[in-house]
């Protein structure tokens, strides 16, 4: 069977794993290396890598190459987080550890992190029937996922990492309560925006993930002479960080055995962990011991077998009610627009001929068409536009997501122009797909035109060149067939049809 690995390109540290794959998708853990390469030490504070940093880097990765290659290896994939993601020589940098060791490495975004961590934390805890809460403090970010019965509803990347808040208040510069004081004030800034986030709403389970959480498991056992390192209390987090924060840099790592790549940042997220888990009204965190390089083992399982679904249907539109809620949007309106649309796309295949990936960009797409209201209704459907482009979607991959907000952006007004940014940007097959799934929203969109669910059925009948829609429902449908009428001309255009209104 396979042996796999994978490498995390961590802004505090980079990390490889090896694990044996056996007939039941199982792994047995061979190897987990650990380098001390702070790439977030440059990024945040000069906002590239150094040559420095690169030439250890470089170092790091012969040293994982040696390690894949002497347990053999057959796949191997490494990721990057927000200090790659950020340098402005990134290009640079993944190029010369590719030279030097073979290995590509591709920066990915907060929602890819967060969805890796989520798939390593779920083979290991389990999430049923719960409402979980995913904290991952990270040495540039700290991701808040919610996970709802074992779907990803939201996630949330926030530059809170550890090393990133080391960098802004220079503990060593500041002194530790002056440095202490600006960390609690600088969160109480930013706990508005996480409540935000988090909502009213119960949390069943909290995990926390990332090296300075699993760190106060090992303190919670020895400081506190506690048997398990797999869960800490929101009580004994306070004590052992109020320890922290009374001991110098060379006290942690002299008194409490801290490496000095720990000894620093763990005042910072443990401060951020606090922070997060007291506003999300949750006792106790539990530790899994599980990172992005694990979810990114169990993802390279998933393509192997062919099991890896490009998009996971409830998971998506989980996801997009939970960014229409946060933008305040018509979600009866939304969701029967949606039912409208898939109803036509399914209708109209023999006129489309388009696959089911895109019927779900078409509902996603009908269900946010209006959040652009939430900046201002005159040209709403811009802002839609915009919205969509900037807020990452759980399981839509950046190409998905620009056809999406495309689609709602053309749910009204004009028809896709050469002209327009982000239509001009996509590629001529992607260009075509969002005219036949902007001219089925608009249809549907025009089927809800009072916001009001009056269509309760609808039949589609062709005879070339005639499509004819027959509307059911409440009362005589007047004003949904004028919208029909009125906003049914792209829908002839792009499928050469002559569309008719009938009772």
């Amino acid at each position: 069977m396979p042996i796999l690995a994978s490498i995390d390109v961590g802004s505090n540290a980079l990390r490889l794993a090896i694990g044996d794959v056996d007939s039941q998708q199982h792994i047995t853990m061979l190897e987990s290396l650990r380098e001390p390469v702070r790439l977030g030490q440059d990024v945040f504070t000069n906002g590239t890598i150094s040559e420095e940093t690169t030439d250890q880097a470089v170092v790091a990765f012969e040293k994982f190459r040696h390690a894949i290659d002497l347990r053999g290896a057959t796949w191997s994939k490494a990721v990057a987080t927000s200090a790659v993601r950020e340098a402005l020589n990134r290009e640079i940098f993944v190029d010369r550890l590719a030279s030097a060791s073979g290995i590509d490495v591709v920066a990915i975004g907060a929602e890819e992190e967060a969805r890796l961590i989520f798939l390593g934390v779920a083979n290991k805890l389990s999430l049923k029937n719960k409402l979980a809460m995913l904290i991952d403090i990270g040495g540039g970010s700290t991701e808040i996922t919610l996970a709802e019965d074992e779907s990803i509803v939201a996630t949330e990347s926030f530059r809170l990492g550890a090393v990133r808040l080391l960098n802004l208040f220079e503990e060593k510069k500041q002194g530790a309560a002056r440095f202490n004081q600006l960390l609690r004030e600088y969160m109480d800034a930013t706990q508005k925006k996480i409540k935000k986030e988090i909502g009213a709403r119960k949390i069943d389970l909290c995990v926390g993930t990332g090296g300075n959480i699993e760190t106060l498991g090992d303190l919670r056992r020895s400081l506190l002479q506690k048997e398990r390192d797999s869960e800490i209390g929101d009580d004994e987090l306070d004590i052992i960080l109020r320890k922290l924060q009374g001991m110098t840099y060379e006290q942690r790592i002299q008194e409490l055995g801290l490496r000095p790549d720990r000894a620093d940042v763990i005042v910072p997220a443990s401060t951020v962990l606090q922070r997060i888990i007291r506003v999300a009204g949750v006792s106790e965190v539990a530790i899994p011991r599980v990172g992005l390089k694990d979810g990114l083992l169990i993802d390279m399982i998933q393509e192997l077998f062919g099991e890896k679904r490009p998009l996971r249907r409830d998971q998506v539109l989980a996801s997009a009610i939970q960014l229409g809620r946060k933008f305040m949007f018509d979600e009866q309106h939304g969701t029967t627009v949606t039912r409208y649309a898939a109803r036509l796309f399914d209708e109209t295949k023999f006129l489309h001929n388009l696959g089911m990936e895109f019927r779900l960009l078409l509902e996603v797409a009908a269900l946010l068409h209006d959040i652009g209201s939430f900046v201002n209704s005159t040209d709403h459907h811009k802002h839609t536009y915009y919205l969509l482009s900037v807020s990452p979607l759980i399981g839509l991959t950046q190409s998905q997501l620009a056809i999406v907000a495309n689609v709602a952006r053309y749910h009204r007004k004009s028809m896709p122009k050469p002209q327009h940014d982000g239509y001009r940007e996509l590629s001529s097959k992607e260009r075509v797909v969002v005219s036949k799934l902007s001219a089925l929203l608009r249809l549907a969109d025009a089927m809800d035109n009072e916001h009001a669910s009056k269509v309760e059925s609808f039949t589609v009948d062709y005879k070339k060149p005639k499509l004819t829609l027959r509307l059911r429902g409440e009362g005589d449908l007047l004003l949904e067939k004028w919208a029909l009428a009125k906003k049914g001309q792209m829908f002839e255009d792009v499928f050469s049809v002559k569309l008719s209104i009938e009772d």
